[in-house]
């Protein structure tokens, strides 16, 4: 295949970045998406010129590191698909892809295709917690938990925290993040104690972060690599409306002195 790459090339936070065109000859097919920038990085190197820096780690869709805009689609066209494992075969040859970084305020561009999403690190460490002193582990059936509320719970724990969800939504919203989080724990019995608490810290610290409103455009759940679904949102929201309601001060009762 020979393919034509128009990638945002942004030398730090502080630069004015722009597009820049690379021809990219001979990729196979059976190349991951990451695979082929590895290629068009070693020939840039031998030619002198920086290469196209990108975020990746474990490369098998688990970690979340990987986030690229792939033709304005974070990962990629595909489906429940993360950047790594996006395969040069949904393409065809002769191809222009345009490659950009995460579009976000609170996710700003570090170099090229890496931002900084320490903003997700803060909104975990503000209450994506369990803070119990269980002493030595205890057994797996000791807390009964339905059926359907672990399948919910595991379903919500998919999320990796890869930010595609904010880098979709027109308002740059990370209530499908934040959700994930927050329902996962709402759901088992171990997360109880801390669940109102939790939700208000939580939102709390996405909006002063600086991302946007959710307005149920549902581009975060298109985009999100492990099809998390909105009904978590729906979740999210009626937890914090009655953590809202539960954490207002209580009025003096009539005729108290």
């Amino acid at each position: 295949m020979r393919l034509t790459l128009n990638v945002w090339r942004q030398k730090n936070a502080k630069a004015t970045g722009a597009f820049v065109t690379y021809d990219a000859p001979e990729i196979s097919p059976d190349m991951s998406f990451l695979e082929m920038l590895d290629v068009v990085n070693e020939r840039l190197i031998l030619k002198g010129e920086d290469p196209i820096a990108f975020d990746h780690d474990c490369r098998e869709g688990i970690c979340g590191m990987c986030g690229i805009v792939v033709n304005g689609n974070p990962h990629g066209p595909r489906r429940g698909t993360t950047a790594c494992q996006l395969h040069m075969r949904t393409f065809k040859d002769g191809d222009t892809i345009t490659l950009e970084p995460w579009r976000a305020t609170p996710f700003p561009v570090v170099k090229d295709l890496i931002v900084d999403r320490s903003s997700f690190d803060r909104i975990i460490a503000a209450g994506g917690f369990i803070s119990v002193v269980t002493g030595s582990a205890p057994d797996g059936n000791a807390l009964p938990v339905k059926k359907s509320c672990s399948d919910r719970a595991m379903d919500a724990a998919a999320c990796i925290g890869c930010g595609a969800c904010a880098a979709a939504c027109p308002n740059g919203s990370a209530m499908l993040f934040v959700a994930a989080k927050v329902s996962h724990l709402a759901l088992l019995p171990q997360g109880q104690p801390e669940r109102y608490e939790r939700v208000l810290s939580m939102v709390g610290q996405m909006d002063a972060e600086g991302f946007g409103t959710c307005t149920n455009h549902g581009e975060c759940s298109r985009a999100c690599p492990k099809e998390i679904r909105q009904e978590f949102i729906a979740q999210l929201n009626r937890d914090f409306f009655k953590a809202s309601i539960l954490s207002r001060p209580k009025t003096a009762e009539a005729g108290s002195g």
